[in-house]
């Protein structure tokens, strides 16, 4: 048996506990209740997880125990308890997007992630929550309440996978799948304390076959999976779990591990994205990122990569006439009242354009993405922030025009790299008047393998201390 009591396997990160398993020191059941009792015990505080699966949970977790009896092969991640987001296809289970009108949406196959979590042996334990539609930096639906992020209870836990954030936080599942169109994986991550991966566009295969109609274009560029976990290991390990082809999103193909590199380890780094201001704590941990970099022997240089403030404003321009015209009648006619209230204030900021807009910025990006592909030819690794603003206080986005346009402003880091559909890896520095704190890692496209490397040098899994206790939130 392990040092961590069986009652307190929910602790454990993904890795460990699967080699757990895998020996027989504790079983997937023991594991998976472990879970379900955190779930049971931290959930009312945080209402991160709105769709438990107890019964489901235990027999898939008698299944991978009966599996290992019999001698079966087992896959990395066998036996270990995840977390799906509500708004991603998950067989028998209502993908409803936070929306009430969608509650009877039910699944009859895995979106792809999923499918490749499960063949890898992972065990889910309940649907975590989103913002209806999912299209807000808060988490919080009239069908399933708010999510409260779990270090201060009037603080965001980001969004739109704040569910996913606050569960893995929290304890409840090693894992929480989420996704990613403007820093829907990053930014819940940057909020209560993780590492949370937006791949490359492509590496990870996505398909809803809930979703009516086509997807619109700009969604196919801007929208992937992503993992959310308690450590960088954690992290490579889930994304390479789910960066596997597909039948259902042919675009994606397996790609290998590339040579190490014989030229010295380089890192950029930019505090004051486009110049527009940052708050002190995220400057200093950019600071930080880059100083740890230094320290284990990257050569390391302040240099903003080109065009940022551009990018930011693009992602408006590329989703407006397309992602965000075909959200306009859905959320007019499904939309409660949160949504309808935010999502009013983000069409303030990226007024209807006519859909030639899309294409032109399609054809934009592409000359941008040129310029960055020479900029990582220098470059292994950006160091940057996910936003450059401490975790909000809940409800900012519905105050007023003006708040939503900072709001947006301080996310553009984000923004820029969801147009370019490069991998940005967010990764916790410490924790700033109890609040978690972080950067974003950012690489050339299918270069994860760089931000994991430099994610590991720049870790500091003690001084965050998840998993946390919400009950012991702070109140600022």
């Amino acid at each position: 048996m392990a040092d961590t009591s069986e009652s307190e396997l929910w602790r454990l990160d993904a890795a460990v506990l699967a080699v757990l398993i895998r020996d027989g020191e504790v079983s997937a059941r023991e594991a998976v209740q472990s879970n379900l009792n955190r779930l049971d015990a931290v959930n009312p505080h945080i209402n991160a997880i709105v769709v438990p699966m107890h019964a489901a949970a235990l027999a898939d977790a008698d299944a991978a125990d009966a599996a290992r009896r019999r001698g079966e092969a087992l896959g990395p991640l066998h036996g270990v308890p995840i977390t799906v987001k509500i708004n991603t296809d998950q067989a028998g289970w209502a993908t409803d997007n936070g929306v009430a009108a969608f509650r009877n949406h039910v699944a009859d196959l895995d979106d792809p992630a999923v499918a490749h979590l499960r063949r890898a042996g992972a065990v889910i334990i309940g649907r975590s929550n989103s913002p209806c539609f999912s299209m807000r930096w808060f988490t919080g639906n009239e069908l399933y309440g708010e999510t409260r992020n779990p270090w201060a209870m009037n603080r965001t836990p980001g969004g739109s996978s704040g569910g996913a954030a606050a569960a893995t936080a929290t304890g409840i599942g090693a894992i929480g799948q989420g996704n990613d169109i403007a820093g829907s994986v990053r930014y819940p991550a940057y909020c209560c304390g993780l590492v949370g991966l937006r791949p490359t566009l492509g590496r990870i295969p996505v398909c809803s076959t809930t979703m009516e109609g086509p997807v619109p274009l700009s969604a196919q560029f801007l929208s992937v999976h992503g993992p959310l976990t308690r450590s960088v290991q954690d992290c490579r390990l889930a994304f390479e779990v789910m960066a596997r082809p597909h039948y259902l999103d042919p675009r994606v193909a397996l790609i290998g591990r590339y040579p190490p590199s014989t030229r010295p380890r380089r890192a950029a780094w930019v505090a004051n994205p486009a110049g527009f201001g940052a708050h002190v704590s995220v400057t200093e941990s950019v600071r930080s990122a880059a100083s740890r970099l230094k320290s284990a022997g990257y050569e390391v240089e302040e240099c903003e990569p080109p065009q940022m403030g551009r990018l930011a404003q693009l992602w408006g321009e590329i989703a407006g006439p397309d992602t965000l015209a075909y959200l306009d009648p859905l959320i007019e006619t499904y939309g409660d009242r949160f949504i309808k209230r935010s999502y009013a204030l983000w069409r303030g900021a990226w007024p209807h354009k006519d859909p030639a807009t899309t294409l032109n910025g399609l054809a934009e990006r592409a000359k941008i993405l040129e310029a960055w592909a020479n900029f990582f030819e220098r470059y292994d690794v950006v160091i940057m922030p996910i936003s450059t603003e401490p975790p909000f206080e809940w409800g900012h986005d519905l105050r007023d025009q003006e708040t939503t346009n900072r709001i947006i402003q301080a996310q553009r880091a984000m923004l820029a790299i969801s147009v370019l559909g490069l991998p940005g890896l967010s990764v916790p520095t410490g924790v700033v008047n109890g609040l978690p704190t972080g950067v974003q890692i950012v690489a050339a496209p299918n270069r994860e393998d760089l931000c994991f490397a430099a994610a590991e040098v720049i870790e500091v899994r003690n001084a965050i201390g998840v998993p946390i206790d919400p009950r012991s939130a702070i109140s600022t």
